[in-house]
């Protein structure tokens, strides 16, 4: 007998409870998919829907959503369920979240589920508000061949923050983004309203969130400029207990590594270096973890620093292929890297010693580490110089090198590197400075004094030391010759750097010859020609310099085809003040310029600079320049000459001064003289530009005025100190006469023209000054007449 069982009856017996107790929970499972699938394949190719299941209208089982697990800090619920991963029924389902307790959805979404061997899928979704602001609720439903819907699930609800006596604020000490939005929220007490919120003192839209919860939104977060780099949100209600505030900050999410790469120096310890990116404030409270991990070993994460990372070498192991992870709160980042360690030797250096020499000096080095089996390539660099390369096959004893082609007297500095086959090159040692022993030389001038017999002179010489370094000197020669006779002198040494020796001579030409005595023998001979005695006079340049802000002198003169041998400035380190102690300068052949610094002159001195060309037959004097290394203005003031001419409007006034005196702290270039009248606020200014004029008249005076007059020596400062004078001038009586007579000839005039007639002119005047006969005139009609 056949039994026929149709597809509603299954599913009435399965509906119903129907338990095979055969099976398994997994087959059960199965078992209950397979059926539905076959449903709907019934469903949707049946053309006659008679029958058991036309009673009601069928719908797919609810899903069911596990318990909802809220991630506070990154503001995010992961959601849970099972999945059916039958081809038949498929693999969409729509997603909603509402929020607050009248479940207003805020986000919707449908999900294709990948297919995979498990059957729990879970789902995480970011929120823009804290979730402890308010409730947050999720409900799913599966769609079933893109036709039919299943039920929702039931809301599964992850609650909000409650608050009791005092205002919750949210976000609670978390570091967020920066650049993006930022949503505050206030969650007060039943009953209490929120009336304001502030971040960092300033105001922003409220938003109503629910009945009770306000918020805000700050777009582009920046991470703030106070010590602590903290945000300062603040609620205001209608509690009366005060505000409410907390302190969240910001920060960026992790960079990067950059730069990766690893080294080691005794192939036992390795270590990484990169470069982290973005510094971070010593404040900031997204504290970063960098760990490094060995991909292609079993070894455990190396914990690192911000930018680098030492672990031990694995034995046996040369190719290394490893990831540094940098995580904060923000996010993560990974940077790979692969190298071979022999390949990645860097060997360290340690200093053996350094031994100079005149003009070489001995360099000696130890290289770190087990690095015997490997060829070890060095270098060796000299700062001013070159750089020698050489092979160092010892290791356990110093690795040596002579540096020669040195200048004696000399400051070098050398360091050394070395590489495994010269393919990866260590760092540099620091450098180690040295000095090569000197050879001594003397710097050699002359001053030449004319006695007062015309054909007797004496010669001072005086040398410096240019480099003594750790020398001793222990006495100097002077020998000196004329016509081939030769005669020497030894002077003791004296402790000063200027040395100096008189010598007498006669009108002819000398050569002078000094040494200095040390102890492995001379130095170097310095030579000087005196010139013989020339009647000739030599036609010198004289100019003065030009003082510049700066200070400092700047000496230029004409060149000299006589001169062959160079230049030599000389002048007075104190400048004209008695004693002189001498000081120059010698120059190369072609340089007719020359920079003195400020620093070796004072300001307000002045200066005498003599120039020299050097010829074989000795040294001649070819420009005296003179000059300030900064002229001052408070110069002395002129002397006035009295008695002062002084007429009714004139002033003749004359002094003294000596404006070529050198103790002048600036040259004169003239004189100012002020005029004033005594009392008064206007002044007129007269300049005399010609330092050696020493008067001026002044026109345009009052008679019988007070003036006072001022005159100051010029210089390119200004003024400097004034003399002054207090003058009256004299009186002009002639004008005075003029006045007088003047009306007095005119009424004299007037008198003699009108003689002649005056009997007509009585007449006349008669007329005028009458009136008509009969006429009664009263006085006080005449009175109001007069008033109108």
């Amino acid at each position: 007998m056949t039994v026929s069982v149709s597809i509603c009856s299954v599913w009435s017996v399965f509906h119903s409870g129907f338990t095979i107790h055969r099976f398994s929970t997994e087959r059960m499972k199965s078992f209950r998919i397979s059926l539905i699938n076959l449903l709907g394949l019934y469903l949707i190719f049946s053309e006659d829907h008679s029958g058991c299941c036309l009673d009601t209208v069928w719908q797919p089982p609810r899903p069911n959503i596990s318990p909802l697990q809220a991630i506070s800090d990154k503001q995010s619920l992961v959601v849970s369920w099972l999945v059916n991963h039958s081809g038949l029924a498929g693999n969409i389902y729509e997603i909603q979240i509402s929020r607050t307790e009248n479940h207003i959805i805020i986000y919707s979404a449908n999900v294709s589920v990948p297919s995979t061997d498990t059957h729990q899928y879970t789902w995480t979704w970011t929120s823009d508000l804290p979730l402890e602001c308010v409730n947050h609720s999720v409900r799913i439903r599966h769609f079933y061949n893109q036709s039919f819907l299943s039920p929702w699930s039931e809301w599964a609800t992850n609650n909000g923050a409650e608050a009791k006596d005092k205002t919750k604020l949210f976000p609670f000490q978390q570091v967020l983004r920066e650049g993006t939005s930022g949503v505050f929220c206030c969650v007060p007490p039943v009953g209490v309203n929120i009336t304001n919120i502030t971040l960092s003192k300033k105001k922003y839209p409220i938003i109503s969130i629910g009945t009770r919860v306000k918020a805000i939104v700050v777009p582009n977060l920046t991470i703030p400029k106070n010590p602590r780099k903290a945000l300062l949100l603040t609620c205001s209600d209608t509690s009366g207990k005060g505000d409410s505030y907390i302190w969240n900050y910001v920060s960026f999410p992790p960079q990067k590594p950059r730069h990766l790469s690893c080294v080691t120096s005794d192939m036992t310890t390795v270590t990484c270096t990169w470069d982290p990116g973005r510094a971070r404030d010593l404040y900031d409270h997204n504290k970063q973890t960098c760990t490094l991990h060995i991909e292609n070993s079993d070894q455990a994460p190396v914990t690192c620093g911000p930018s680098s990372c030492t672990f031990q070498a694995i034995p046996d192991l040369e190719e290394y292929n490893i990831s540094v992870v940098v995580k904060d709160q923000l996010g993560e980042e990974t940077a790979s890297y692969s190298f071979n360690i022999s390949e990645r030797v860097s060997p360290v250096t340690e200093w053996g010693g350094v031994s100079p020499g005149m003009t070489d000096t001995t360099v000696s080095w130890i290289v770190q580490g087990n690095l015997t089996q490997m060829n070890l390539l060095c270098q060796v660099a000299v700062d001013p110089g070159s750089t020698t390369e050489l092979n160092c096959k010892s290791v356990s004893d110093p690795c040596k090198v002579k540096l020669q082609h040195l200048l004696p007297s000399t400051r070098y500095s050398t360091r050394v590197r070395c590489s495994v086959n010269g393919r990866f090159w260590g760092k540099w040692t620091k450098p180690i400075p040295f000095t090569t022993y000197p050879f001594v030389t003397l710097d050699l001038w002359r001053r030449i004094k004319q006695m007062s017999d015309p054909y007797s002179r004496q010669v001072t010489l005086l040398w410096k030391l240019d480099d003594l370094g750790s020398a001793t000197i222990q006495g100097f020669t002077v020998q000196g010759s004329q016509e081939g006779q030769n005669r020497t002198e030894l002077i003791p040494a004296l402790d000063s750097e200027q040395t100096q020796a008189e010598v007498p001579i006669g009108p002819g030409q000398y050569d002078f010859t000094v040494e200095a005595i040390l102890r492995n023998g001379p130095s170097i001979p310095a030579h000087i020609t005196i010139p013989k005695l020339d009647d000739t006079k030599n036609l010198l340049v004289e100019k003065q310099l030009n003082s510049s802000s700066a200070g400092g002198f700047n000496l230029s003169w004409a060149e000299e085809d006589t001169a062959t041998c160079g230049f030599t400035v000389e002048w007075c380190v104190l400048g004209n003040a008695v004693p002189c102690t001498l000081q120059w300068i010698h120059l190369p052949e072609g340089n007719n310029t020359l920079f003195l610094a400020a620093g070796n002159f004072e300001a307000g001195t002045r200066y005498t600079f003599n120039i020299y060309g050097c010829t074989e037959n000795g040294h001649r004097l070819l420009e005296i320049q003179t000059g300030y290394s900064r002229e001052l203005k408070a110069v002395q003031s002129p002397s006035l000459v009295e008695p002062v001419q002084i007429t009714s409007s004139t002033v003749t006034l004359e002094w003294h001064y000596n404006e070529a005196d050198p103790s002048h702290p600036a040259f004169i270039t003239g004189y100012l003289v002020i005029v004033q009248e005594f009392g008064g606020h206007t002044a007129r200014m007269f300049n005399v530009s010609d330092p050696q004029k020493k008067s001026v008249t002044i026109e345009g005076l009052k008679q019988s005025h007070k003036y006072v007059f001022s005159v100051s020596a010029l210089t390119k400062k200004g003024p400097g100190e004034p003399a002054k004078i207090r003058i009256t001038t004299k009186a002009n009586y002639t004008a005075h006469l003029a006045k007088i007579l003047t009306p007095i000839l005119l009424l004299l005039g007037c008198t003699v023209l009108l003689w002649p007639r005056r009997k007509t002119l009585r007449r006349g005047l008669k007329k005028v000054f009458a009136y008509p006969a009969g006429m009664d005139i009263r006085t006080s009609e005449l009175h109001s007449f007069l008033q109108e």
